[in-house]
């Protein structure tokens, strides 16, 4: 028999939660006399000025605490982060990256969510085709944003066949609902080539313009396709002349909609812009970069930070912890895709630091196929087989998206331990940001972080 409320993991030191002698054990009941559906309902009675909380103690002590919170949050972590099972996705999408996995991988990598809890709180998009009217009205009610939506086509009948599921060109009209009620949202269109492209892309993004400034962004990828497709959906990877042209109408409409709107709106993925071998567009074309995690901007926003962090260093402004950079030999490894900005601003930092010789390795994607090229899909096994023999120098520096999220494991589950013992070379994990690659070029005492968070890759560098 399922026990009632949510079991509390821990409690944060110095919070509310602690000074009330809340324990790791305790399960929470309700508030205000409300039983918790999951983290919506959580957050929205937490973020008050106060509440009545009912808190079953371990040793089934039933306690009542009138808490004065003043809208701060009172410091406790649930054993389930949505405080409800995950719910997991109604489609068969023709693209999904999941379906292309090899097999022998770990169960959760199989498991395909579509929730719009991890939307608001994670960044996920969801494709709103297991919502309900109960769920949209929950989104309104407790005015949770921005909510990301996976659109891919405005055409109904095309997304029926796109998502392989016959609401699928129903459920849009959740887009109108959230429209109406002021609800920020930004939009991902996953292009097919053949598909969902040239007027079909037209007309989305044509659709999809009504809902400025609500709808605040929408960003256009282009399938990842892996050499597992085995009896999947026969789709074909852009080339440079569909990139040129999938690119040449989205800046097309960028320039009417910047002209009408102030903002760009719609954008194109760095992909696109490698895949056709163009220039990525100017800093402001990016109108504040709001879809990064979707790799739009990424690359533009790597140029600027480092160029900014080498002036901050050059004006004395900036110090790497007060060490200043010594000779030293080392390397960094990358995907396919970035490799030729990599180098760009390796070239950058070593014109002012001289002394620090790197050598910048890009990794194919032997175990996904040689189509993927993203950083975030490089696996270990990868990593270990083409480093093996080659010039590592005194530490390897590696993409933290190349990790997965929460943990120091790749993809394939071979860890960063084993990859130092494997390539006999200490490995530093670097975050994102042209300040983190600097940083970690000039000092191994900063390179490392902890990577944070738990659902989801992201394709950086």
């Amino acid at each position: 028999m399922k026990q009632k409320g949510h079991r509390i993991r821990s409690v944060d030191p110095g919070s509310i939660a602690e000074e009330l002698e809340l324990e790791a054990g305790d399960r929470l009941l309700t508030i205000n006399g409300h039983e918790i559906e999951d983290i919506f309902d959580y957050e929205y009675y937490v973020g008050s000025e106060s509440m009545v909380m009912l808190v079953e103690k371990a040793d089934g002590d039933l306690w009542e605490l009138e808490i004065e919170n003043d809208y701060q949050d009172i410091g406790l972590n649930f054993e389930n982060g949505l405080m409800s099972d995950y719910r997991s996705c109604s489609n068969q999408c023709i693209f999904c990256f999941i379906d292309q996995m090899p097999p022998g991988m770990r169960e959760t990598l199989y498991f395909k969510d579509d929730d719009s809890r991890l939307s608001y709180l994670q960044g996920n998009y969801v494709t709103l085709t297991n919502m309900k009217e109960h769920d949209i009205q929950r989104i309104i009610d407790f005015k949770l944003a921005p909510i990301n939506i996976s659109v891919h086509t405005t055409n109904p009948e095309l997304r029926c066949t796109m998502l392989h599921n016959r609401f699928a060109g129903r459920s849009l009209k959740m887009i109108d609902r959230l429209y109406e009620a002021g609800i920020p949202m930004n939009g991902q269109i996953v292009l097919c080539r053949g598909i969902n492209d040239g007027a079909e892309l037209d007309r989305t993004i044509r659709d999809l313009v009504r809902y400025i400034p609500c709808m605040q962004s929408v960003s256009v990828v282009p399938v990842g396709l892996t050499k597992y497709r085995d009896g999947l959906y026969p789709l074909e990877a852009f080339d440079r002349d569909s990139a040129k042209a999938a690119i040449r109408l989205i800046e097309e409409w960028q320039g009417r909609l910047y002209a009408r709107y102030g903002i760009h709106f719609i954008h194109a993925s760095d992909e696109f812009y490698i895949l056709a071998e163009q220039e990525m567009p100017e800093e402001e074309r990016y109108d504040g970069y709001p879809q990064l995690e979707n790799g739009v901007g990424m690359l533009r926003l790597l140029d600027t930070e480092v160029t900014e962090a080498l002036h901050a260093i050059d004006d004395g402004s900036e110090m790497v912890k007060g060490v200043e950079a010594e000779e030293e030999e080392l390397s960094l490894a990358n995907g396919l895709l970035a490799y030729p900005h990599m180098k760009k601003h390796i070239e950058k930092i070593r014109e002012r630091y001289p002394q620090k010789t790197v050598h910048l390795y890009a990794i194919r994607n032997d175990f996904f196929g040689t189509a993927i090229t993203v950083a975030g899909l490089v696996t270990g096994q990868d990593i270990k087989k083409q480093l093996a023999g080659q010039k590592l120098g005194s530490r390897l520096l590696l993409p933290a998206c190349m990790f997965r999220n929460g943990e120091e494991v790749f993809l394939d589950d071979v860890s960063r331990q084993e990859i130092e013992i494997a390539l006999q070379v200490p490995v530093n994990i670097v975050k994102s940001s042209g300040q983190d690659l600097v940083n970690a070029i000039l000092s191994a005492d900063v390179a490392d972080v902890v990577v944070h968070g738990e659902y989801e890759l992201r394709d950086e560098y």
